[in-house]
């Protein structure tokens, strides 16, 4: 009897073409015969890797929204920020626009994409299959370029070069667990192998 992975069809991303889907050794790739576009690679232990750095994510999400991000030393004076600083500053301005933005892109869109990612990958570990998991692993595709975590670090560099001549400025524990954050975000993208995520369904089915 053939295995689900032998039974399943993949489209191609880029031009729709329907394949019968084969197994693929590690290391291998099945590209699209018309446009060449990637269609599939399998990742080992994908689920398990991709839900250990996804929990390590959230805690250093945690500790990033809960520590000082930076120490400003001006004059004697010592200012401490952090990461939701900077929303409030500019909605006491008066930019509430621009808060609103700010906020989705540092902090709300990271732990949507952080949560949606348990949401799926919990259930599947423990062996049952999420409620709404197609809307889930949509939300997924959806939140990830707009979780820009990276830009908004990014930001946080050019500030720290202007300031460098005029104050003191010490990295407080959100600035490293906000970087680890970053980081292990990218490595669980990295991780994720959907159509694996779907084939366990099918099993289970």
């Amino acid at each position: 009897m053939p295995s689900v992975a032998e039974t399943s069809l993949i489209a191609c991303h880029d031009c729709d073409l329907l394949y019968r889907k084969h197994p693929l050794q590690a290391g291998e790739k099945a590209r699209c015969g018309r446009c060449g576009a990637l269609l599939y690679q399998p990742k080992s232990n994908s689920l398990e890797r991709t839900l250990t750095l996804t929990l390590a994510a959230l805690m250093l999400f945690v500790l990033a929204n809960s520590f000082p991000l930076l120490e400003f030393r001006i004059q004697g004076q010592v200012e401490i920020d952090r990461i939701i600083s900077g929303v409030l500053g500019l909605y006491r301005q008066g930019f509430w626009e621009l808060a609103l933005v700010v906020f989705g892109f540092s902090v709300l869109m990271p732990l949507l994409k952080i949560l949606n990612l348990l949401y799926v990958l919990l259930p599947l570990y423990l062996n049952r299959r999420p409620w709404q998991m197609a809307l889930a692993c949509r939300l997924i595709r959806i939140l990830h370029p707009w979780a820009m975590t990276e830009v908004y670090l990014l930001g946080i560099f050019v500030a720290v070069v202007k300031l460098l001549s005029y104050a003191t400025i010490i990295p407080g524990e959100a600035f490293y667990a906000f970087v680890g954050l970053i980081v292990l975000m990218a490595a669980a993208d990295s991780a994720l192998d959907m159509e694996e995520l779907w084939e366990r369904v099918e099993i289970r089915s």
